[in-house]
């Protein structure tokens, strides 16, 4: 039964997903349409793989070895799951139009600087990192946790390089 859940739990996520990804091709649209520029296009198949790999692989491996759930574990987890939902909406709110998941920038546009932007320059990377560990760890799933932690790392560093690239470029502090 709690295979069960965990893999509602997993197709909750991947339906939030695909709610960004329709909310990420809006605002690309809009922006590419005030003169955006994207910036570091050949990494983001490869994220979205990953990040596919994440949802798949932590159902895949609930079902496969059948590692029991853990309340203290489970429990924790999952509020740390709905706390970096809530944390990358609230990103996505505070940067409206100028959000995506692609790294596009349009020229001139101030850097944002109001919710949780005063306190991180990238927060929505701090929800991707808990997401991506919570997750699986909701059901115990910490093979998946592990290796999307390790891959997902060496990702970050390309995609900060290039998001603090375009941004050090095109937009004004």
């Amino acid at each position: 039964m709690s295979e069960i859940l965990f893999t509602v739990l997993a197709g909750l996520v991947g339906l939030e997903r695909l709610a960004e990804l329709v909310v990420s091709k809006r605002n690309a649209a809009w922006s590419f349409a005030r003169g955006g520029v994207e910036f570091g296009r050949g990494h983001f198949p490869f994220m979205v793989v990953l990040h596919t790999g994440l949802l798949a692989g932590a159902v895949a491996e609930v079902w496969i070895r059948r590692p029991e759930f853990v309340p203290a574990l489970g429990w924790t987890m999952l509020a740390l799951v709905v706390a970096s939902q809530a944390l990358r909406w609230w990103c996505i709110a505070t940067l409206g139009r100028q959000w995506n998941t692609r790294v596009i920038v349009v020229p001139g546009f101030s850097l944002v600087h109001e919710g949780p932007y005063r306190l991180l320059r990238h927060p929505n990377y701090v929800a991707v990192v808990v997401e991506g560990f919570a997750l699986p760890l909701v059901h115990s799933a910490w093979i998946t946790a592990v290796v999307f932690t390790a891959v997902n790392a060496g990702l970050l560093a390309v995609r900060l390089s290039v998001e603090n690239r375009a941004l050090a470029e095109l937009a004004p502090r």
